[in-house]
């Protein structure tokens, strides 16, 4: 039987940088993601979390926290913006959040294709479509990074698509799975970027099981969506409204979802993320508690909190 081990990400709490005053402390986030009765969590972004690998384990260990994976983001192919030395850049970071993560047995890293535009400003970085030579420098060198990482750190790269990102919608989803090694490049499923590029979560599984190496779960309110889309709404200004919803407000519906990973029979980290940057600091914690209680209650027997 599978078990599908449940945790939670400094995502849930407002953090997408590294310091920052809007966010909450990473103390209060440790105290609070414990609290609120997860056992497994993120690095988040890369020095937010102590970076000393043994003060990093003691403030786990403290609260009786592991670590299931670090995240970094990737822009491997060339553009006007970027010269040729894209995979070295790229390694450069992974090394820093590999180590790291393998240090204090974390045995995975989310790697994030970087965004075609800026999530705060909207402004256009570059062509949101990428053209076939930017593909393959884009599937060669996660194949590159995957193998290295393992080699050399012993962690899993599983890679996230995500919103106003190359890496998007089912379809490119798809084509990077068939330009990707299984061997040392894997998917992290995130159910609501997916839902948010409208994609099918499920028919992603059924397409690829052997490739659902690691899951972020996260809704999408509808209406949101409907509005982002309508009026082509970059990704951050879609979080100020309200695009990610804790469950079971928005989409994907959870308990098929589960049911589906519970199937394949394989053990899996379902990561619950909800993007709330910037949040008010005592929002989180009530939300994280609500959102183990649902997952609690769908029904599913391979979720798991310890």
């Amino acid at each position: 039987m599978s078990r599908i081990l449940v945790g939670s990400a400094p995502d849930s709490w407002g953090v997408w940088f590294p310091d920052d005053p809007q966010q909450t402390p990473y103390t209060r986030f440790l105290d609070e993601v414990a609290s609120a009765g997860y056992r497994w969590i993120e690095l988040g972004p890369y020095g937010y979390l102590p970076t000393d690998p043994d003060k990093l384990a003691d403030e786990l260990a403290q609260r009786d926290l592991s670590l299931s994976a670090g995240t970094v983001f990737e822009h491997l192919h060339q553009s006007a913006t970027r010269g040729d030395d894209a995979w070295n850049s790229v390694w450069t970071q992974i090394e820093d959040v590999a180590r790291l993560t393998a240090a204090v047995g974390g045995k995975h890293v989310v790697v994030i294709p970087e965004m075609w535009r800026d999530p705060a400003t909207g402004a256009v970085l570059e062509d949101r479509n990428l053209t076939a030579e930017q593909w393959r420098q884009k599937t060669q060198g996660m194949n590159e990074l995957g193998r290295a990482m393992f080699e050399k750190y012993g962690v899993r790269a599983q890679y996230h698509p995500h919103a106003d990102s190359h890496v998007d919608t089912e379809e490119n989803v798809y084509r990077f799975l068939d330009g990707t090694d299984g061997e040392f490049v894997n998917l992290c499923l995130d159910t609501g970027h997916i839902s948010y590029c409208g994609g099918d979560n499920i028919a992603i599984i059924r397409h690829a099981p052997e490739r659902i190496g690691y899951l972020h779960l996260k809704q999408v309110d509808p209406e949101v969506r409907a509005k982002v889309e309508a009026e082509d709404l970059p990704f951050g200004e879609a979080v100020k409204l309200g695009a990610m919803t804790e469950p079971p407000r928005g989409i994907p519906d959870m308990p098929p979802l589960l049911a589906e990973i519970e199937r394949l029979g394989v053990d899996v980290f379902a990561i619950v993320e909800q993007d709330m940057y910037p949040c008010d600091p005592g929002s989180p914690l009530p939300i994280a508690q609500r959102t183990r209680s649902y997952l609690r209650s769908c029904g599913v027997p391979a979720v798991r909190f310890t």
